[in-house]
């Protein structure tokens, strides 16, 4: 019974193909240039931007939205229509970066082990420029370096529905299309993650600061 309900829910919402959607779409379709790079102009940073802050790390960010524009171009032509194009793109994105992360942890397992049998360690330091957010124009460098770190920490699952939320300002119903879950679930994602999030930021701000902060 849940199911059904989530999917007359999901169903009913996506509807939402505007008439500019529908003329970049038949560009792409028609192989037209310009919409394509009309695309990549209006989608490609805020990708990056809300990949970014699913991985953490700023060259597996470049690979994985890359992949997801190769998939949006040769996906064109199935995409149903059921949904906007931004959601469409976002559900891409949103699942390469899961996938990527799953990929990395397999394979970094395996690499620290032969690192711990030949005793090589090696430690890289970045700091990626994800792009500007909200959290951009009301925290210092060291706030928000605090929090972008904060975020890495807590469950995958959560930190998705925080970003889609708090900093991609995304409503509650097209993160559930995105996300391919309930509206409830899609809240209690929500509400976990902040806490989570609270919880690792109370420990390296001052008293008070996450809780007004979150």
């Amino acid at each position: 019974m849940a199911d059904s309900t989530l999917t007359l829910s999901i169903n009913s919402s996506q509807s939402s193909l505007t008439e500019e959607d529908a003329r970049l779409l038949r560009g792409l379709r028609a192989g037209i240039e310009s919409a394509y790079e009309e695309l990549l102009n209006r989608y490609q940073q805020p990708v990056y931007s809300m990949v970014y802050r699913l991985l953490g790390d700023q060259n597996d960010t470049g690979d994985v939205v890359q992949e997801v524009f190769l998939k949006v171009f040769r996906s064109v032509n199935a995409f149903k229509e059921r949904s906007s194009l931004r959601t469409w793109i976002y559900r891409i994105a949103v699942n390469e970066a899961h996938n990527h992360r799953r990929w990395f942890s397999r394979h970094k397992r395996r690499e620290v082990a032969i690192e711990q049998e030949n005793e090589n360690h090696h430690c890289f330091d970045t700091t990626p420029d994800p792009g500007p957010s909200p959290f951009d124009f009301t925290l210092d460098r060291e706030t928000h370096i605090l929090l972008e770190r904060a975020l890495d920490e807590i469950s995958p699952v959560f930190r998705t529905a925080v970003v889609l939320r708090d900093i991609e300002g995304l409503g509650y119903e097209e993160i559930a299309e995105i996300l391919q879950i309930s509206l409830g679930t899609v809240k209690s994602r929500i509400l976990r993650g902040r806490e989570a999030l609270r919880r690792v930021l109370s420990e390296r701000l001052e008293p008070g600061f996450a809780t007004a902060f979150i």
